[in-house]
């Protein structure tokens, strides 16, 4: 590892470093091979991107893997690429970025939300079924901070109303269900690398699936819609013949990104091990404070552990969640939220009609929910410190 923890602390409270909520690890290989890159005149879309997809595969079991900008351009291309637009209804989660939901409306479609489970924070299957209508194509599930849907369960609906699906991955590299890797399940599944995900390449994603006719198209819309070779025109033996078969984009992953991403992939099981181990840690360690509820994990599931979200029990307690969360803060501790229902966002509320109280799970959820520091640069002891931070608040406001 090539850099050190932050050392600024909190003015007027820790003396301790802040421990930020997440910190990319990032190794001499990384660097090497994006040196190597830069010097070998090949910025974009080339040879380091087909490794990367190539991994990805290896990994994941599906057949093919298209590397992208980001998750988000991934999310929107396979909308596209299933035929899915104007008139068209796609159902997915309250409890989710508003990627999820933004590129559905980018394709042209309506997002439908369907509240989610109290347990796993996942989509509901039950209000999926009451969800869909004549106008519904797809289901778009996130699995909610590393732990899969219900995949089974949720797949059968699809068949039973043939309907697509497409997984919202960001949070699930390395997550299985029932022994199956994520990414091979559906008609496709795509992957985030920003700098908090389970790997990196500063900012990208990864489409996978199944369907060779689907993943032909994403390469063909990710590439201002230029045809499937035209990646390569400027190559040794490549053609500066094309043609235009769509009005694409620019969702394409440079070699740079990619550069970064294949060292990243090889070290995705110790990355995983020690995010998985760090959660044990605090499952460990918060047991016995009953106002904090740790996350659950389902059997038969493999967890990605992309996050460790605890519930406050509010009702035990005389403060309210964000004050809960400025008091981390005071003792130098970083946290996030995942997320705001994408109901009480204004923009939703006014363009779908969304109000507080449709999905009342995804809103008590939410009310005392806060995602903690977890990353595999983090130790023991930075576990113990958040623990005990938390101790010490909970012991200041317990009813």
């Amino acid at each position: 590892m090539t850099d050190s923890k932050p050392t600024a602390t909190v003015a007027g409270s820790s003396a301790e470093p802040f421990l930020p909520f997440a910190l990319p690890e990032i190794g001499e290989e990384e660097i090497e091979e994006v040196v190597a890159t830069l010097r070998s005149g090949w910025l974009t879309g080339g040879p380091r991107v087909q490794r990367f997809e190539e991994g990805f595969r290896r990994i994941t079991g599906a057949q093919h893997a298209v590397a992208l900008s980001s998750c988000t351009a991934g999310l929107h291309l396979a909308l596209l690429a299933s035929g899915i637009g104007p008139g068209d209804e796609v159902i997915t989660t309250p409890f989710t970025f508003c990627a999820t939901v933004n590129v559905i409306i980018h394709a042209g479609a309506t997002p439908i939300l369907a509240d989610i489970r109290d347990d796993d924070h996942n989509i509901d299957i039950e209000q999926v079924a009451r969800k869909i209508t004549p106008r519904t194509r797809a289901l778009m599930p996130m699995h909610y901070g590393g732990q899969p849907c219900h995949m089974d369960e949720l797949l059968a609906l699809a068949r039973e109303h043939k309907l697509r699906v497409i997984e919202d991955a960001a949070h699930a590299l390395g997550a299985q269900d029932r022994g199956r890797p994520i990414g091979a399940l559906s008609d496709a599944a795509v992957f985030s690398f920003y700098p908090i995900k389970p790997i990196t390449t500063g900012q990208g994603g990864m489409l996978t699936t199944n369907d060779q006719a689907l993943a032909g198209q994403v390469r063909i819309l990710s590439l201002h819609g230029l045809s499937k070779n035209a990646w390569n025109r400027y190559a040794e033996g490549g053609s500066a013949e094309y043609q235009v078969l769509a009005p694409g984009f620019n969702y394409s992953m440079t070699d740079i990104q990619a550069a970064i991403g294949v060292h990243q992939l090889e070290r995705l099981g110790r990355f995983q091990a020690q995010r998985t181990h760090l959660a044990g840690v605090y499952d460990r360690l918060l047991a016995g404070v009953p106002e904090v509820r740790c996350p659950q994990t389902r059997e038969n599931v493999v967890h990605a552990w992309h996050l460790y979200p605890i519930r406050l029990e509010l009702e035990r307690l005389r403060c309210s969640r964000n004050e809960f969360i400025d008091e981390l803060r005071k003792r130098g501790i970083g946290t996030s939220l995942h997320f705001i229902p994408i109901h009480l966002h204004p923009y939703y509320r006014e363009a779908f009609g969304f109000q507080p109280g449709d999905f009342p799970v995804a809103e008590q959820v939410y009310a005392g929910l806060i995602s903690l520091p977890l990353y595999p640069r983090m130790q023991d002891a930075d576990v113990e410190r958040v623990v005990t931070a938390i101790r010490h608040i909970v012991q200041a406001s317990r009813r």
